[in-house]
Formats: structure tokens, sequence, C-alpha cells
């Protein structure tokens, strides 16, 4: 009967060993299922962080840019108005020679510079006027205010006359000249 208590204490000793591995095995599975959950618990987190700094990111540069544009648009001309500004005061020294001088040739003279360096001016910073008359009436480039008889058949289809000048703007047409057109 020794023997037989023996074996079945040895059996218990046996059933705990087992129950105690299982358990443990139990638990090592379940670490392993929570550190995984952990693991991807915290890559979401991660993930979710990144992008909420990259939409701040873009949030920032998009007002940035728009801040940039609205300055450039609201300082677009301001490189024109300073170079006009001499022009200006030319304008404003020939408007007191009119009032004191009479001499109308001076006066001429005077007005003509002035007119020479508006047209100077404009031209370096890349205005080029169009010259229309005598050439074919192009719709891309003209606008008809009319049509009259052409003096001979050349002259059909081609511009007479210039009413407005047309002009470009760094070789983009800015303005179309408003002509007279031979039929």
């Amino acid at each position: 009967m020794m023997e037989d208590k023996e074996i079945l204490e040895k059996n218990d000793t046996i059933n705990e060993v087992l129950e105690n591995s299982t358990d443990e095995n139990a638990a090592a599975e379940t670490n392993t299922e929570l550190t995984e959950v952990e693991k991807l618990t915290a890559e979401i987190a991660e993930q979710k962080d990144k992008y909420l700094r990259l939409m701040a990111e873009f949030d920032n540069f998009r007002r940035r840019t728009a801040k940039e544009r609205l300055d450039l648009i609201q300082t677009a001309g301001k490189d024109i108005v300073v170079s006009m500004l001499d022009v200006l005061d030319d304008c404003d020294r020939a408007e007191k020679q009119l009032q004191s001088n009479a001499d109308i040739a001076v006066q001429k003279e005077g007005i003509q510079l002035v007119f020479n360096k508006i047209r100077t001016t404009l031209q370096a910073k890349g205005l080029k006027a169009m010259e229309s008359i005598n050439t074919e009436f192009d719709t891309e480039k003209h606008e008809a205010i009319t049509e009259i008889p052409a003096p001979n058949n050349k002259m059909k289809g081609k511009v007479l006359d210039e009413v407005m000048k047309g002009y470009y703007l760094n070789d983009k047409i800015i303005r179309f000249a408003k002509v007279v057109v031979g039929n």
C-alpha cells in the first residue's frame, strides 16, 4: 500500500506540475496576445500622431501660401508704379511750365519729352505696342469696330485704320487693337 500511496503522491505531483505548466502556457499565450495588441495599439497611436502632425503642417503651409499670394497681389503693381513716379514728377514740372511760360514751342518740346519717357519706361517693363495698320485682319489680335470699302483690292481684309492700339505685355496680348477693316 505504501507503494500505492507513493504512486498516488507522485501522480498528484505530476498533475500539479502539468496544471502549473498549462497555466503558465496559457498565461504566456495571453501575454503574447496582449503584447501583440499593445504593439498594434501603439503603432496605431504613432500613425495617428504622424497624420495629425502632417495635417497641421499642411494647414500651416496652405495659410502661409495664401498670405504670400495676397501680399503678392497687393504689391504686384508696385514695381511699375515706382518706375512711373519719375514720369509723374516730369508731368508736374511740365504743368508748372505751362502755367508760367507762354512759348508754345518750348511747351510742346517739354510735353513730347514726358510722352517719350512714359513710352520708354513702359517698354522697359515689357510693354510693346501692336502694329496693326496695313496688316491682315486677325481675330486673335484685332477687334473690328467697323468695315469700310477698301480703296483697292489689295487692301480687302486688311486693317485700314486703328481706333485704339493693341498692346503686348511680355509677348502676351493684354489689349486687342480696335480697328477699321477694308471690305
